[in-house]
């Protein structure tokens, strides 16, 4: 973008202005990595998936508002903030801006799970006793255009309520979460009547268990080797593992997870021959994750195929590898006054999309709507149905 200055072109940097809601070990990742990327060049990039989107650089994304409910976090600038326990992902980026962002507090509602508080203060979540702030107009006040949802998994009230606040401000939101929202058809009419784009929903890791996992399933189909029966087992010391101990805030990631798996399949396996899920909290892994996949086929002639396959990941980096791109592609949205749910950003970013896709024509589409071009997507199938949650549930 240029100007003139006494009739000299001068540049001026644009920038993404972009609010957080949960201030965790994902938040911390990305927020590190805006500022490490941000005057990297040639292949001090690896890592990144795209150097520029639309012209947005990573360092073009500004943090201008951030909630959490943890008082060692609410009252704080961000950039320590993200550096507060029970935080405990990978330290690359100590060195840091000054935001002038202090973290507000959010409303509560469901995102805390109750055995949080049979863990130690370093673990868990530590909720504050204060009066949560009117998010949208917090937005409002931010000049934020991009929302993006890091709530616990299991958060479904919050996760809507922050969603409403998005629609009330009319801020962009990419959902991060197993929350079903740009894949609900109550939800995404509501982003298309309001005006405002959406990326969800469940962040699809760089490399991590559910690509992999899809990519070596689709491999067997791809290759004639029928599937019999796959499992995926994941542990990790994060909260997020801590948090997913209470077992009845799993049942949208385990739906979110399995389906993703089963959208690669020419055929669905039996709800008995698949199973996907966190598995176990193990402290001493903190931010790492540890994924086991397992799949059992028949090729030639009957012959047994098995595969086992183990995958060790920092789990919050390799989230935000994809976060700084869905950031840039919802700018670009907002840019081009596309409304609700992005359908290719969304399948190539995201466990549970509007749509499934293989994930080399959701690229190339995800390709096509950076670069402004027309792609002819694959007519709907039965199984693209998006699903229906009726109003307050």
């Amino acid at each position: 973008m240029t100007t003139t200055v006494w009739g000299v072109p001068m540049h001026v940097q644009k920038t993404i202005k972009v609010a957080i809601v949960g201030v965790g070990n994902c938040a911390s990742a990305l927020v590190q990595g805006v500022e490490y990327y941000r005057n990297r060049q040639g292949v001090a990039l690896e890592g990144i998936m795209r150097h520029s989107i639309g012209g947005y650089g990573c360092g073009d994304i500004e943090f201008v508002a951030a909630f959490d409910i943890d008082g060692r976090k609410v009252g704080h600038p961000l950039e320590e903030a993200i550096f507060a326990k029970p935080n405990c992902t990978r330290i690359f980026q100590s060195a840091l801006p000054v935001s002038n962002v202090i973290v507000q507090m959010g409303p509560i509602l469901d995102g805390v799970a109750r055995h949080m508080a049979d863990y130690p203060d370093d673990a868990a979540f530590r909720p504050v006793d204060l009066e949560p702030t009117d998010v949208a107009a917090a937005l409002r006040a931010s000049g934020a255009e991009v929302l993006l949802c890091y709530l616990p998994v299991g958060s479904d009230e919050a996760v809507r309520h922050y969603a409403q606040a998005c629609l009330d401000a009319r801020v962009a939101m990419i959902n991060c979460v197993p929350v079903f929202l740009a894949s609900d058809l109550y939800w995404a009419q509501k982003f298309r009547d309001a005006g405002v784009p959406i990326i969800g929903d469940d962040i699809k890791s760089q490399v991590g268990a559910t690509i992999v996992h899809r990519a070596l399933v689709r491999l067997f189909g791809d290759r004639g080797v029928g599937i019999d029966r796959t499992y995926q087992l994941n542990t990790g010391g994060n909260t997020d593992f801590l948090n997913m101990l209470e077992r009845n805030r799993l049942k949208s990631k385990k739906v979110s997870k399995t389906e993703s798996v089963q959208s690669q399949l020419d055929e669905r396996l039996d709800a008995r021959d698949i199973h996907i899920g966190p598995s176990d909290y193990v402290p001493w892994q903190r931010d790492n994750k540890v994924c086991f996949i397992r799949i059992e086929g028949r090729g030639f002639g009957g012959a047994p195929i098995e595969l086992e396959m183990r995958l060790s990941v920092e789990d919050s980096p390799n989230s935000a590898g994809v976060v700084i791109d869905a950031i840039r592609c919802a700018k670009l949205a907002l840019e081009r006054g596309e409304v609700g749910p992005l359908v290719a950003p969304s399948a190539y970013y995201m466990k549970s999309p509007p749509r499934q896709f293989r994930d080399s024509i959701a690229l190339e589409a995800c390709n096509a709507f950076i670069d402004g071009c027309d792609f002819a997507l694959p007519m709907e199938a039965a199984g693209d149905a998006m699903r229906m949650v009726k109003p307050g549930y």
